[in-house]
């Protein structure tokens, strides 16, 4: 592990009025950017540290005060994914804009950075299968991600727009699943694009989760979860 700073720094920049706050979210959003895209072109083994700071036009300490090692920049990706639930869950708390359009953004938002390219998509999968500790990394982010989505169909369920045949757990870790399906089979094969591709998959898994979809006798367990 190379060093780096406290786990602190490895959340994602908070969102702030003051100045030094934006000046570090745009730091770190360059980062990102510049690691992704050269995790794109020539894979994420082949990258270093340093081409990262050269594309992100950064020192190597700037690096370090955000991210604790090259395999933390990956993990800046989940982290992202998790911000972004977490942003529908807080309008959703404070609006009574409809479940179903709530899900259909949050599928959308959660492809926006893969849908750049589905070699960056790839180049992520490889990683995971290959690095035990940006396996550990994401797993954490895909938990802690889960759960805030799983306050999300609660508060669907409370509203009774959401089925309560099944735990809020249960149909985020389903939602999780189709998600991450989808971006896989588009990867191997992107014959459309990706944001064409999640508009299905919201579309079908609306007929799954909520409360008035049609077809609701044709849904039953062994066919949309497992066991």
């Amino acid at each position: 592990m190379e060093r780096g700073t406290s786990p602190k720094a490895l959340r994602t920049v908070p969102r702030a009025n003051g100045r030094r706050a934006r000046r570090q979210a745009e730091t770190r959003a360059r980062i990102l950017r510049a690691a992704w895209g050269l995790f794109a072109r020539q894979g994420y083994a082949a990258t270093t540290v340093e081409q990262i700071t050269e594309a992100a036009d950064v020192g190597k300490g700037t690096f370090f005060n955000y991210f604790s090692s090259k395999e933390h920049v990956l993990a800046g990706f989940a982290e992202g994914q998790v911000g972004r639930i977490e942003e529908l869950l807080a309008a959703a708390r404070q609006g009574r804009t409809p479940m179903r359009e709530i899900l259909r953004r949050l599928i959308l938002s959660l492809s926006e950075e893969p849908a750049h390219s589905p070699e960056l998509f790839r180049s992520l999968i490889v990683a995971n299968f290959s690095s035990e500790p940006v396996r550990q990394l994401t797993r954490k982010n895909l938990e802690a991600a889960r759960r805030r989505l799983a306050e999300l169909l609660a508060l669907g369920q409370e509203r009774g727009e959401i089925r309560r045949d099944r735990s809020a757990q249960e149909l985020a870790r389903f939602i999780q699943q189709n998600g991450f399906g989808a971006l896989v089979l588009w990867a191997i094969h992107p014959t459309a694009g990706l944001a064409e591709w999640q508009q299905t998959t919201a579309a079908i898994l609306w007929e799954a989760l909520g409360t008035g979809a049609r077809g609701r006798g044709r849904v039953r367990r062994g066919l949309i979860f497992a066991g």
